[in-house]
This record gives C-alpha cells, sequence and structure tokens, in this order.
C-alpha cells in the first residue's frame, strides 16, 4: 500500500545575485560545505512563476553534515534577479526568515559579531529555545536557533535549515494547511502580543499573533536521519494588511523561494493535495534529471501562496568522484539509510571555505 512519507526540509531556495559568492558565505558562517548537486540549466518546468517561459538558470544544492535541511541556491542567468520594491515587514506574505539549528547560540552570537556580521538581536530564550537574528549580505534574515538533536559530530557552531518564520492572513486556515499536509500538528504557542524578541525586526515592534509549530511524529525515510526535526512559525498581523513577498516578482528572484520537503509517496500527496483545495501547480511526474542527482519534484502552495516544493528523489551522488550513485528506489521507504552511508557525503565537500570550529 503506498503512502506519504516526509522525511524533512530537504533545503530551503534563496534566490542570490551570484551563486558561487552566496555560496562561499554560507559555507563560512552556516557549514554548507557538502556539494549534493550543481548545475547551469534552463528551469524548464517553472512557467507559471517565470513569467510562462524557461529561464536559465545556476542553481547548487549545498548541506552542512551536523544536521538540518540544506540550501538551494539559486541564480538567474538570464536576467538581473529582482528584489522587492519595499521594505519587507515581518508578517508580510512568504518568508521572512529561515531557522538554523545552534550548538550553542552564545558562541555562535559572539562570533557573528566579532565576524562583523549584520546580528539584528542578542540572544533571547522563547519556546524553551535561546535565538536571536542576523541578516546575510543579500538581505535575507535567519534566525539562529538552539537546537540538541544532530546528525554528525563536526567542528561546526551551526546545523543547517530549521524551519521557517512565515506571514499568513488567516491562523485557523494555516495551521490546518501545515498540520494536516506536513505533519506540523502540535503547537508549542499561541500567543498575541507585542514582543520583545521581535523588537528590532521591520514590523517587529507591532502586535501580532505567533504560533510555533512542530511535529509530534519523527520523520522517516531515507534522510530523515539528516534532515532531523524542524519547526515551522506562523505570524499574522492586525494593524495593517500585509504585502506578498514576491509580488510582481519571479521565483528564483532576491529572497526565500521556497520550502522544500522531501517526501515519498508522489501519487498520493498529488491526490491528498488536490483534496485539501490546494491541488500541484508544478508537477514533473516521472524521474527528473538533476544533473548529479534526480528524482521527481512538484510544487503546491499554503493557503497565503507560499511555495511549498515537494521533491523524491531518487538518485543523490554519495562517492560522486568515484561515480557511486545511491538508487533509493529498492529499498524500504520508511527505513533510514545506514549513518555511514549518508556520511558518505562529506566525500563531497567543498574545502575552499575553513569552517570556524565550535568551542
Amino acid at each position: 500500500m503506498k503512502e506519504k512519507i516526509i522525511s524533512g526540509i530537504q533545503q530551503i531556495g534563496v534566490g542570490v545575485p551570484n551563486v558561487h559568492e552566496a555560496w562561499g558565505w554560507y559555507k563560512k558562517y552556516f557549514g554548507m560545505d557538502v556539494r549534493i548537486f550543481e548545475e547551469a540549466a534552463p528551469a524548464d518546468h517553472m512557467f507559471k512563476y517565470t513569467g510562462g517561459k524557461s529561464r536559465k538558470r545556476h542553481a547548487a544544492l549545498a548541506i552542512n553534515l551536523s544536521g538540518g535541511g540544506g540550501f538551494e541556491i539559486w541564480q538567474f542567468t538570464d536576467r538581473t534577479p529582482k528584489g522587492p520594491e519595499f521594505e519587507v515587514q515581518l508578517g508580510d506574505l512568504g518568508i521572512f526568515a529561515a531557522k538554523i539549528k545552534s550548538k550553542n547560540v552564545q558562541a555562535t552570537y559572539d562570533w557573528f559579531t566579532s565576524e562583523g556580521l549584520d546580528v539584528l538581536s542578542e540572544p533571547y530564550k522563547k519556546g524553551g529555545k535561546e535565538h536571536f537574528f542576523v541578516r546575510d549580505p543579500y538581505n535575507n534574515v535567519f534566525q539562529v536557533v538552539s537546537s540538541k538533536t544532530w546528525f554528525r559530530k563536526e567542528k561546526k557552531l551551526t546545523g543547517a535549515s530549521y524551519g521557517a518564520i512565515l506571514g499568513v492572513t488567516d491562523m485557523e486556515r494555516s495551521i490546518d494547511f501545515y498540520s494536516s499536509i506536513l505533519g506540523y500538528d502540535d503547537i508549542i504557542y499561541d500567543e498575541t502580543d507585542v514582543f520583545e524578541d521581535y523588537s528590532t525586526l521591520s514590523g517587529g515592534d507591532k502586535k501580532l499573533r505567533r504560533v510555533l509549530l512542530r511535529h509530534s511524529l519523527p520523520r522517516l525515510g531515507a534522510f530523515s536521519m539528516l534532515f532531523g526535526t524542524s519547526q515551522i512559525e506562523l505570524i499574522q498581523v492586525f494593524d495593517r494588511k500585509p504585502s506578498k513577498i514576491f509580488q510582481d516578482r519571479y521565483w528564483g528572484d532576491l529572497g526565500f523561494i521556497h520550502i522544500c520537503y522531501d517526501i515519498r509517496g508522489m501519487e498520493v500527496l498529488r491526490e491528498e493535495c488536490k483534496a485539501k483545495g490546494c491541488p500541484f501547480t508544478v508537477d514533473t511526474g516521472d524521474t527528473f534529471d538533476m544533473g548529479e542527482a534526480a528524482g521527481a519534484f512538484s510544487y503546491t502552495e499554503d493557503p497565503d501562496g507560499t511555495l511549498i516544493e515537494f521533491v523524491e528523489t531518487h538518485k543523490v551522488p554519495i562517492l560522486k568522484k568515484l561515480g557511486i550513485y545511491l538508487n533509493l528506489h529498492k529499498r524500504n521507504q520508511k527505513k533510514a539509510l545506514p549513518n555511514w552511508m549518508v556520511k558518505a557525503l562529506r566525500m563531497n565537500k567543498a574545502r575552499d571555505i575553513k569552517i570556524r570550529p565550535a568551542g
């Protein structure tokens, strides 16, 4: 019997003006030093979100073997990527910030401050976890959040993607979407107030409703141990009409373009999304070749239009230099891969950026 399996956040897509420059920054400060794929090719399936035509791009999927999801670092190569024409505020519709795991929030804060990064707030404890905000050189906001769950012991202060902060217009409707489709069925907190830890963010000094969701059941599937747990935080504003962060812009333009989940059972998920009123808007059907990896992918939209990608991975490079690829079709779909096999991805590390040791 086929069923839906969600293994976790595979990656958060981020549109940047220069792939390799941005990747260097993410490798240094977030430990994104393992290359899963890198490809320069047209984005042929995204017509709905790229002005009705194929667009050329250069993209790289990078991960941090400490644990968490990766980044799909994405750059248009046939047009100049466009940023928003307004100041994005907390509660605007779309992905306001990506969450990043940290082994030691205070030490990470001290390091980022000493490096002269655009640190937006001091460490603050909320929902049992310490966190702070930092902005990259491309105006993307990240929330660095403490975590005690890790995949591989590496000398890094941070892990990888841990979730996101999203703006919504109807909190109950959005909670239902993220709970039923993506399994975020546990509410850590649901509060309405003016929040001190948001006060230094654009729009964060206003009364907001914030709801932090997590999944009560452990994730299953091949890479579930690597991706680990994740959180989604929903923000609703009251004193203004929120803007769409990607209004009048293309998927792939500057900013956070999607959240991508690694899944099995695309057929089941396709029917479930259709029945829930959020049918797939992009659907590659069978295996889609992504250069060094292969799989099927689809997109749906949350109730406010935030793009959610689903990827069913079929082939992934384990020891790329030796031409060894893992075919995920012929195995127990619920079972995690042996840790040694996933850890072998370290052989694909890009070693041109030194990662600052923890301690």
